[in-house]
């Protein structure tokens, strides 16, 4: 059986095979109850299905294989900055390849969920306090990741890939995720609706989109509080701004609160059935504010990944309103 019959079948010879490509897309769903007669069609990219759980499973695995290609570890083991899923992801494609546990440097704020799985993937983790940059907590881990990587102590045994400022971040989204998207929707797609984290998913399919179907609208997801709980987002008024990030690409930035991400979160495993995560609500709640002052078109949005990872920060929206 070749590659391609054995892909059709979703038989896989290994993890690396599983991974999502043009070849092995994320499947595509239609959102038809949260926002029924609408002139703005939604259909939600399900990053989710990636082997990691989580759309950073791409840029992981491109910057692991750039690296490697470029001849960067050189029996190094790998650390990150991370808020979760990137460190999840390459702890797990590191023990797919044979590589040394990945160190990744956390915020205390980070879920409970995500590192006790850190941890089970054999990662070594590095909780950095909250106050160490309280308007940012990632901005802390990013510096104590830096300190690892570039400290002349510890320098012979750290590699950062830096998903901030690594080309290979975005570039995987321009090569895969963004055909994807423009083949399964047959061209139709008019919005593109993501989450500004690392911004390499943002980036990279800004780029595609702008190269190769120009009159797409690209729009920019971000945390409307300086403090939040969209983990894996960044609100750029007091964060760090990715090196790799280019406002040009932008059409619009939509600022989500805590509140109206988590909600339509839960609108949605409970209309649509979906598992959706606080950054998919967040990604939902913008896509709507599209549709109702009458955007027309197929919008995608991104769906980072699921609910699992954070349940017990649902705990506090789980009313009868949402039902409505």
């Amino acid at each position: 059986m070749d590659k391609n019959t054995r892909m059709h079948l979703r038989v896989y010879k290994d993890l690396m095979e599983l991974a999502a490509s043009r070849e092995n897309p994320t499947p595509m769903v239609g959102l038809s109850r949260v926002m029924p007669d609408s002139s703005l069609t939604l259909w939600a990219k399900l990053e989710w299905y990636s082997p990691s759980g989580s759309v950073k499973d791409r840029a992981a695995l491109a910057m692991i294989r750039g690296a490697i290609k470029r001849g960067e570890l050189n029996g190094r083991a790998l650390v990150e900055p991370t808020s979760g899923n990137t460190g999840i992801a390459l702890q797990l494609y590191a023990n797919a390849l044979g590589l040394l546990p990945v160190t990744v440097t956390i915020p205390e704020m980070v879920p409970e969920e995500e590192v006790l799985l850190l941890r089970l993937l054999g990662a070594e983790v590095v909780e950095v306090p909250d106050g160490a940059c309280p308007r940012m907590p990632t901005d802390g881990a990013i510096a104590a990741a830096k300190a690892l990587a570039d400290s002349p102590a510890t320098t012979d045994q750290y590699h950062m890939l830096y998903q901030y400022g690594n080309p290979d971040n975005p570039q995987a989204h321009y090569e895969n995720t963004g055909p994807e998207i423009a083949a399964q929707t047959e061209g139709r797609v008019t919005h593109l609706i993501a989450g500004l984290g690392t911004g390499g998913t943002l980036m990279g399919l800004a780029r595609y989109f702008k190269e190769r179907h120009p009159a797409v609208k690209v729009i920019s997801v971000e945390p409307a509080e300086a403090e939040h709980s969209l983990f894996g987002l960044r609100n750029l008024e007091v964060a760090m701004k990715p090196e790799i990030y280019d406002p040009s690409l932008v059409h619009e930035v939509i600022k989500v609160s805590d509140r109206d991400a988590y909600r339509m979160a839960i609108r949605l495993m409970r209309k649509e059935g979906l598992l959706a995560g606080p950054s998919a609500g967040a990604n939902t709640y913008a896509a709507m504010q599209l549709a109702q002052r009458g955007e027309v078109g197929t919008a995608v949005i991104i769906f980072p990944d699921d609910a699992l990872k954070y349940v017990h920060h649902f705990k506090q929206y789980m009313d009868q309103e949402v039902r409505s």
